[in-house]
């Protein structure tokens, strides 16, 4: 969804109330594409405050499907944001490259709502989700998940000192 802010920088203190969908259905990185399991329309507050800048506050709420950092289920993901952010307009590109800021949803005057909320859901998604606290993940051997049955493999981790006299006794047994 495109937003001409033009109206709100010639009006000091004009305030615009929108509601937004997010569109994708998918939120896709580079590295992971999570299904969209529950979604809210965005909730935009974008005033005018004066000498070309202006300020945008957002609600987003939606939920991703994300898997299981120890054993891949999938797990229903709640992201809750607020975030308040003001705009300068008038910044060159060069002065926002010096602040470090890339803001790629916005051109000119004109406000997209949806690269808008796909950054932000992206600075905000968690580093580690567990389907739960004592997950036990998966055999590193065999790959079952040990949340639901135990497998039976030799999990039993040797010093990597040990392991070279592990090998000359695994070999004489061969013979």
């Amino acid at each position: 969804m495109l937003i001409d802010l033009s109206e709100l920088l010639s009006h000091e203190d004009k305030v615009l109330n929108l509601s937004a969908d997010l569109e994708m259905e998918h939120f896709e990185t580079r590295l992971f594409d999570y299904p969209i399991a529950d979604k809210k329309p965005i909730q935009f507050q974008i005033s005018g405050t004066g000498d070309k800048k202006v300020e945008i506050s957002a609600d987003i709420e939606l939920a991703l499907m994300i898997p299981c950092d120890r054993c891949l289920e999938e797990v229903k993901t709640q992201i809750k944001i607020h975030i308040s952010r003001e705009i300068d307009l008038s910044e060159t590109e060069e002065e926002k490259r010096e602040a470090l800021e890339d803001v790629n949803y916005i051109d000119g005057t004109m406000f997209d709502a949806e690269k808008f909320a796909y950054g932000e859901i992206l600075m905000n998604i968690p580093m580690k989700v567990l389907c739960r606290k004592d997950c036990k993940g998966i055999c590193n051997r065999c790959g079952t998940n040990l949340n639901y049955k135990d497998c039976g493999c030799d999990t039993a981790e040797l010093d990597p000192q040990m392991a070279k006299a592990l090998e000359v006794f695994n070999n004489f047994k061969e013979v």
